[in-house]
């Protein structure tokens, strides 16, 4: 089953309005629990869901419309200088998107429009997030308004086996 999750997963770029569940978001914040992380370092990650409607509005306008919208943020916030934060991030973020597919949801990694939110020490300190932690990245999250085009990814990369 986590195969087919996997193979149809992509990126969502257009959300319905329709709130996303509490225990749907349960789920997407116990994947992320699941994540790996470098040298088991507990503290050096943190997630902040977002599903107030004002704050979405504030992110939105300091990332440049990046979250799509989406009517609930995860929002991965990695401690400065880590070796391993954006690593860690992206790995935290796979398992909530992959968690999003498997509960028919859309999601979408945001990374590079995620670290503008950094510019904006209001809206960090309004989302509680320490001044010795960073944004690195966003994962919208919602129904799906409409569909991706699926594409073959069987020959994405190229592969080198010896």
């Amino acid at each position: 089953m986590i195969n087919a999750i996997i193979k149809n997963r992509r990126a969502v770029r257009k959300f319905t309005a329709d709130s996303v569940s509490a225990d749907e978001i349960k789920n997407l914040i116990e994947s992320f629990q699941t994540s790996p992380c470098g040298m088991h370092q507990p503290d050096v990650m943190n997630l902040v869901v977002v599903k107030d409607k004002g704050l979405r509005n504030e992110i939105e306008k300091a990332t440049g419309d990046a979250c799509y919208n989406a009517p609930v943020l995860f929002l991965l916030n990695t401690k400065k200088g880590n070796m391993f934060g954006e690593r860690d991030a992206s790995a935290a973020a796979e398992n909530i998107m992959l968690e999003a597919t498997d509960l028919g949801l859309g999601s979408v990694y945001v990374m590079g429009d995620a670290v503008k939110l950094n510019d904006y020490a209001d809206i960090q300190k309004e989302l509680g997030i320490a001044s010795d932690f960073q944004t690195t990245v966003i994962v919208p999250v919602g129904k799906i308004a409409e569909e991706p085009a699926k594409e073959d990814r069987a020959n994405r990369y190229q592969v080198t086996i010896y």
